[in-house]
């Protein structure tokens, strides 16, 4: 190597406007600036590393003092018309007072003065407030230029006195066309792909890949190979990439396990492997999904190789892929065993179910649910029956109820009482003891000699397993009713009043004429206050066991006050039992009308008691009062031996 060998990055740095690439929009509005002699006297050149914000710099600094090619870019700080000033190294109070001093100074030779002032955003806020009024109004020979690579760093008092223009990345086949130049100008043979390799890993800065090119000569010679290129940049290559993708969707672990350990041995970079398959998986998406190949930044016959691999692949797998890879560099980083992770990865890939085949088992349940529904034959009679039945056993009132009542005997022919059973309507459950009995629209129909089918066996076992399953419910019944006598019912059910249902069973003429003889029907006018606030308790102690809990407990805090038309006005102590009673207003004028004998509308207002005895009680006390109102609390207290456990603070 020669003793005045330059780098490239030195030795093809632009000297004009036209030879920086990729910053057409800059360079040109600079250009018309210079021809109208509309200049500004501060600029900001804003952009990340290596797009080419000193270079504008010294190009706009050559060209407006009119400057030789024939000197550099290092040669011009050597001049006493352009200063370059590093504001990493001079970012104090002290320099800035310096340059200002300088500032005063005119040119010798040339129209201005200017200062290129790199990395401004290092300059302290002190060093700042000292350049404003400088900069502001600065004389009429000075043109200052800043470039920084973090503009929100800088104090926006500056940011408004400067002409700000944001530099953009260089793509990749910009990069490419440009080291292509410089391959043949300086004799280098190097394949497209390499070129591919080399641009992508510059990362959008033209000066990173001139760095990564000098590597690559001095690595590989003027001959670079594609192989040696990747092993000389410690990149991987994009063959392991469509190599782990057919193991990928072969589902082969083996040969995934065995190129992951093959990565791991030559020393790449578990995190620079997840990057390059993030950025493989995300080109064979764009090669699945859509026809714009430009972004996929590779060489055509790789584009190729995406689009014949995406097929393999569904959208929905590809996003999938995408996720698990984006997760697994986080968390690689904070692992304590970043292998283990790395292979767990890359395995869920492997073993991840494929969207096609759950889109598959998707479309062959719909097709059986189809298929069931079609096939749904309507039901027959003996299905008819036996859910007539299972709906009375549900219905039907508990086994201690039915003890009491005696069967009457059947006295209609069957035909009159099929008759009489049909006309019943389909809501209302028949008695269980009545289903035992034939039934002429259900038995099975005798054949010509006389002789009963053979479909009257099912009928006589279906009453052994009727009778079977009533005493079961017996049994049940009294349990629950002995549970319900100690604990009460729950307060979250909300069991239906047992009211009377006429059309359950035909009921003897001289039951039903006791019952209208117990409460007659009168008419809402008849009923006075008073006779409601007789039979109040004996109504509350009806809602204890046919309503919720909750709503007998809130019908407590109720009190009748007034009786106007019809409409019973009810005093409430709450909001919350306000709520309560107006929700099951209905409901409880049912109840009410079973004990007086006519219906009433509920309407209940708040109204606290002016005077509450409770107020001046202990808890103690009020637990007590509790235990008396309530028999349910008091019997838990005798069996658990509950105590009050209150804070005196409160």
């Amino acid at each position: 190597m020669s003793d005045n060998y330059r780098a490239l990055t030195r030795t093809y740095r632009p000297t004009s406007f036209d030879d920086i690439v990729s910053q057409k929009h800059v360079s040109s509005t600079l250009k018309n600036a210079i021809k109208k002699s509309r200049l500004a006297h501060a600029y900001m050149f804003c952009g990340p590393r290596g797009v080419g914000k000193t270079t504008m710099a010294r190009v706009l600094a050559r060209t407006v003092n009119e400057i030789d090619r024939d000197v550099d870019g290092e040669s011009l700080n050597q001049t006493l018309n352009v200063v370059e000033i590093d504001a990493a190294s001079n970012n104090s109070v002290d320099d800035i007072r310096d340059l200002r001093e300088r500032v005063r100074i005119p040119p010798q030779n040339g129209r201005y003065k200017i200062y290129i002032i790199d990395e401004v955003h290092m300059l302290s806020k002190s060093a700042f407030n000292a350049l404003l009024k400088t900069l502001e109004e600065p004389p009429d020979h000075v043109i200052f230029i800043f470039a920084t690579t973090e503009p929100h760093k800088v104090l926006p008092t500056i940011l408004s006195r400067v002409q700000r223009f944001d530099f953009k990345r260089i793509s990749v086949d910009q990069i490419v066309e440009r080291l292509a130049n410089v391959a043949e100008n300086e004799g280098i043979r190097i394949d497209e792909e390499s070129l591919h390799v080399i641009a992508k890993k510059a990362d959008g800065a033209l000066r990173d890949a001139l760095g990564l090119m000098d590597q690559a000569i001095a690595f590989c010679g003027n001959n670079i190979e594609h192989e040696e290129l990747l092993r000389a940049l410690n990149v991987v290559s994009t063959e392991r990439m469509f190599d782990f993708m057919n193991a990928v969707e072969a589902q082969d672990s083996s040969r995934g396990l065995e190129l992951i350990n093959d990565l791991l041995q030559e020393g790449y970079d578990i995190q620079e492997y997840l990057v390059g398959l993030t950025e493989h998986l995300r080109n064979l998406y764009v090669a699945k999904s859509s026809e714009q190949m430009h972004l996929v930044e590779a060489s055509p016959d790789t584009k190729k190789r995406y689009r014949e691999s995406s097929k393999a692949f569904s959208e929905d797998d590809l996003m999938r892929m995408l996720h698990i890879v984006s997760e697994a560099q986080y968390k690689i980083k904070e692992a304590h065993q970043p292998k283990i992770q790395f292979e767990i990865t890359l395995l869920k890939l492997i073993h991840m179910e494929r969207s096609q085949k759950l889109n598959t088992l998707l479309t062959e349940l719909e097709g059986l649910k189809k298929k069931l529904n079609n096939s749904e034959l309507p039901a027959s009679d003996t299905q008819e029956s036996a859910k007539q039945e299972l709906d009375s056993e549900i219905k039907s009132p508990p086994a201690s109820e039915q003890k009491t009542e005696e069967p009457v005997p059947n006295t209609k022919p069957p035909n009159q009482k099929g008759k009489a059973e049909a006309s019943q309507s389909p809501e209302q459950p028949t008695h269980p003891q009545k289903q035992t009995e034939p039934d002429t629209s259900t038995t099975p129909a005798k054949n010509t000699n006389g002789q009963q089918t053979p479909q009257e066996k099912p009928k006589s076992k279906q009453k052994v397993a009727d009778t079977a399953a009533s005493e079961s419910e017996k049994e049940d019944s009294q349990k629950d009713d002995e549970f319900d006598n100690l604990f009460g019912t729950s307060s979250l059910e909300k069991p239906e009043p047992d009211a009377p249902q006429p059309n359950s069973a035909p009921e003897p003429q001289e039951s039903q004429q006791t019952e209208t003889t117990t409460v007659q029907k009168r008419a809402p006018k008849d009923v006075t206050l008073q006779e409601i606030n007789d039979c109040w308790e004996d109504y509350l102690g009806s809602l204890r066991h046919h309503v919720p809990h909750l709503l007998y407990l809130q019908m407590q805090r109720v009190d009748a006050v007034e009786l106007k038309n019809g409409d019973l006005k009810l005093r409430a102590t709450d909001e919350f039992a306000k709520k309560i009673v107006d929700e099951n207003k209905r409901r409880l004028g049912k109840f009410l009308e079973d004990e007086i004998g006519a219906f009433l509308s509920f309407s209940c207002f708040v109204k606290k008691q002016e005077k509450n005895s409770e107020d001046s009680m202990s808890p103690y006390e009020r637990f007590k009062k509790l235990q008396e109102r309530d028999p349910t609390i008091k019997k838990l207290v005798e069996l658990f031996g509950a105590e009050l456990d209150y804070n005196l603070n409160q």
